[in-house]
């Protein structure tokens, strides 16, 4: 049994789940709350945005910590993750894997709330989140497993809602999987001279020096994807001056990720927050919009 002190295991264990640092969170809850309210064409069943929201935290924890196990014994390599706490050695393997199934467990009882066709598409999620943090040494193009485990949540979330999957659903799907594969690349530019060092591939290490501009064209097919998207459903204007938001950010990050400065790129990787909110935000809107009952005089 540990002799660490009860307040440090917590602390490690937060830190191991990223409770403390919820950017994670937000970027996966985003675009699985597009879905939702897409698929709904309206206000979506409340339990379901409870079941999806808690869904998210926890399966996003789960992934950090299944990611940090595997990167157990190269994180003390990297400037950006040698203090991590198995890099460390304050949390064990044993108890990181014990946290992981519990996370895993945890998420799988609130997705029995939901349908069965949801619980055939939460096995595909969970394979995804578990097989992604290995991807890294066999692939250059891990970002492309992490993009389909994080944008996994838009079928979901369709199907929870519609117990059907639309093919917008799928559309939505590979808009975010393409953005998430640009973010991503950003967050891999930060540590690329690390990752060359050990052997770790990453879409940062295979685009080179076109890094910027392939980052440019995913963003664009992003946005292109999005706005079929608006017009398979009839979309209003609301929901395109979300995806302005979001070209503004994308934007805004060529500006700090030209000089490929470590914190200019961790900078621009943050800031795709406020990207997927300015989606989210547009999609509420225009359903709101379109629903609100009409005032006659």
């Amino acid at each position: 049994m540990s002799t660490t002190p009860l307040p440090s295991r917590l602390k490690s264990y937060i830190q191991l789940t990223r409770f403390d640092r919820p950017i994670g969170t937000y970027l996966l809850l985003w675009p699985t709350l597009w879905g939702l309210w897409m698929a709904a064409d309206g206000w979506p069943h409340l339990s379901l945005v409870v079941i999806f929201c808690l869904g998210t935290l926890l399966m996003r924890s789960a992934g950090c910590v299944i990611n940090d196990f595997a990167d157990r014994k190269l994180d003390g390599h990297v400037i950006r993750t040698q203090n991590r706490p198995m890099a460390t050695g304050r949390v064990s393997s044993k108890e990181a894997l014990s946290l992981f199934a519990a996370l895993l467990f945890c998420s799988f009882l609130l997705v029995l709330m939901t349908n069965p066709l949801t619980i055939k598409l939460s096995f595909a999620g969970a394979a995804l989140a578990i097989i992604y943090p290995f991807m890294k040494r066999f692939t250059h193009l891990p970002q492309f497993v992490l993009g389909a485990a994080f944008a996994w949540g838009i079928p979901m979330a369709w199907a929870a809602q519609t117990n059907t999957i639309a093919p917008s659903a799928w559309w939505m799907f590979a808009a975010c999987l393409l953005w998430i594969v640009a973010y991503d690349t950003q967050y891999a530019m930060v540590d690329r001279d690390d990752d060359l060092k050990i052997g770790i591939k990453s879409t940062a290490i295979l685009f080179g020096k076109y890094d910027n501009l392939i980052i440019q064209l995913l963003q664009t097919s992003t946005l292109s994807i999005l706005v079929l998207t608006g017009l398979i459903n009839e979309a209003g204007v609301a929901y395109y001056l979300g995806l302005l938001g979001m070209t503004v950010v994308f934007l805004h990050q060529f500006k700090l990720t030209r000089t490929r400065n470590r914190d200019g790129c961790f900078q621009a990787f943050l800031s795709n927050h406020w990207a997927g909110l300015a989606v989210l935000a547009g999609i509420i809107v225009d359903s709101a919009l379109m629903h609100m009952p009409l005032i006659t005089g």
